[in-house]
């Protein structure tokens, strides 16, 4: 059904991939959550006691153990658990980045629409997926809704990643051998991709 995709959605020349890459690192930056923490020198039990005299010993004045360039001291400029990785990508930029994702995939006839009518059992997404020879592949299947009757009969499939139209993005779009639209998601994908101002844009 190459026919009825949107030119200005699907058939984007892509004369570089700075773009691509920059909304691909902006996904996976966004995703990262700064769980890590390490301890300063003052969270570091112990070190309390001065390890020896100030002087007359021939060594270097220390008073605590927990010294960052000791063993089992405090890490001194480490993780504090409160870090922020986000990266922020303009919504137009966003929107264009995901537009030349789809026309990649589309010039490898990798963009399928289906209407997906699906009765909750998860044997009827393998049928679909069995008819377009994709059951052993890496699909993303783009909805308008996740009713409960497409949850149930996709939440099972390894290899299948359900969104939203309203919520794709550059790293799925990539890393999916192919995207499966039903009706309702492509005509949500194009009012949410085109605009007045990125829509004319190649």
């Amino acid at each position: 059904m190459a026919e009825t995709l949107n030119k200005e959605i699907f058939s984007l020349e892509v004369e570089n991939y700075e773009l691509l890459k920059l909304a691909y690192d902006s996904y996976l930056a966004n995703s990262r959550s700064s769980h890590a923490k390490t301890l300063k020198r003052g969270e570091v039990r112990g070190g309390g006691k001065k390890p020896w005299k100030q002087k007359g010993t021939g060594r270097a004045r220390f008073g605590s153990t927990r010294n960052p360039i000791w063993r089992h001291g405090g890490v001194a400029f480490g993780r504090t658990g409160e870090e922020n990785f986000t990266k922020k990508l303009a919504k137009n930029s966003k929107k264009l980045a995901v537009r030349q994702a789809l026309s990649l995939k589309n010039a490898e006839k990798s963009v399928l629409v289906n209407d997906l009518k699906l009765s909750g059992k998860t044997k009827d997404m393998v049928k679909i997926l069995d008819d377009l020879k994709l059951n052993d592949k890496s699909v993303l299947v783009v909805v308008s809704e996740k009713t409960p009757e497409i949850l149930r009969s996709t939440n099972n499939l390894e290899n299948l990643k359900l969104v939203r139209a309203t919520y794709l993005n550059v790293f799925d779009i990539l890393n999916a051998d192919a995207v499966i639209f039903n009706s309702s998601a492509l005509k949500d994908a194009e009012a949410w991709l085109v605009d007045t101002k990125e829509g004319k844009e190649k």
